[in-house]
């Protein structure tokens, strides 16, 4: 229920808008591309990464049928003008809905939204439902503004009313640019991001506002779960700080909202599975990325789980965050 995918070929969205900051590929071997922001390198990516073929053989060693499949972040473009982020988003929902058109059985899409203008992603919501995607993927901030803002509620709320899931995926890491070195980034801000947008929708009131809104926060929910203690803790100790938007505990939301299986770790796996239930744990990858779990659920099959369990992890708590059935994907 977590991989990401991207056009092989991307307008120059620089020369369209006039202005730059946006990512084109550059083909530079067989098989492979270079992620370019304007000149600079940003990643360099295989065909998997692009190619739906090559992807679903891929899966097929790990016996895999079925990949939620949603944009990289870095395309989200939420800095950018919000018309110009509105015809970045429809291009790459576009794309991600042509895929599950002609793969209904291997893959399910969610879609991206011009998270910086309230009106315009409201109104890609709309058309994200009627092409076919399930849901959408958001950044764990928008511009550095938090998921609680009052000018966001009306995204979450057209969610809950479409039917729409919510994934909600670290990025713009804060204190990045203090701690480039080691890709601490990546190793301590994308799982403080995770916890900063779970606290903001839970302090700021959006889930106990909107209990029907299905969301899922990858990388196991990042330092969320490891620090529910403190976080508790200090939702008791000073209300005065933390409880002013909802009065209710933060462990009472455990098993309300979806996170996804990634911790690389079986003792920490087991921990969240005890907060949160298998139901409510999905088979997170990050394919075809290095930081994922490219070994697609091997660490799980050996941890002596029962087969319900495992079940669940593998696809029932998938399918009914995305309230799909397993008969949508029998061949």
């Amino acid at each position: 229920m977590h991989t990401h995918l991207m056009p092989d070929r991307m307008p120059r969205w620089a020369d369209k808008f006039g202005y730059g900051g946006f990512i084109h590929l550059d083909h530079h071997r067989k098989g492979w591309a270079r992620m370019m922001q304007d000149s600079k390198f940003f990643r360099e990516i295989n065909e998997n990464c692009w190619d739906p073929e090559v992807r679903i053989n891929e899966y097929l060693e790990f016996d895999t049928q079925v990949q939620v499949i949603c944009t990289i972040p870095v395309l989200f473009a939420y800095w950018a003008k919000p018309k110009d982020c509105l015809e970045i988003s429809e291009f790459l929902n576009d794309h991600i809905a042509e895929i599950v058109q002609k793969y209904p059985k291997q893959y399910v899409g969610l879609g991206t939204v011009p998270m910086q203008d309230a009106e315009l992603a409201v109104q890609e919501l709309h058309r994200i439902k009627e092409i076919g995607l399930v849901g959408i993927q958001i950044g764990s901030n928008v511009n550095n503004k938090n998921l609680n803002e009052a000018e966001f509620f009306s995204i979450f709320e057209t969610c809950s009313k479409l039917g729409l899931a919510v994934m909600v995926h670290p990025w713009n890491m804060m204190g990045k640019k203090h701690m480039e070195r080691y890709w601490l980034p990546w190793l301590v801000g994308m799982p403080a991001e995770t916890s900063r947008a779970m606290c903001s929708m839970i302090f700021g009131g959006v889930l106990e506002r909107l209990p029907g809104l299905r969301v899922n926060f990858v990388h196991s929910g990042g330092a969320f779960l490891p620090t529910i203690g403190r976080v508790e803790h200090g939702f008791n100790c000073r209300p005065d700080l933390v409880a002013i938007d909802n009065p209710v505990n933060p462990r009472e939301y455990l098993g309300k909202f979806w996170v996804d299986c990634i911790t690389h770790d079986p003792l920490m796996l087991e921990y969240v599975l005890k907060l949160q239930g298998s139901k409510r744990v999905t088979l997170g990858t990050d394919y075809p990325f290095p930081l994922g779990d490219l070994e697609i659920g091997k660490f799980i099959t050996e941890m002596e789980l029962d087969e319900s369990i495992i079940e669940d992890i593998f696809c029932n708590a998938t399918l009914e965050w995305l309230n799909l059935t397993k008969e949508q994907f029998l061949q």
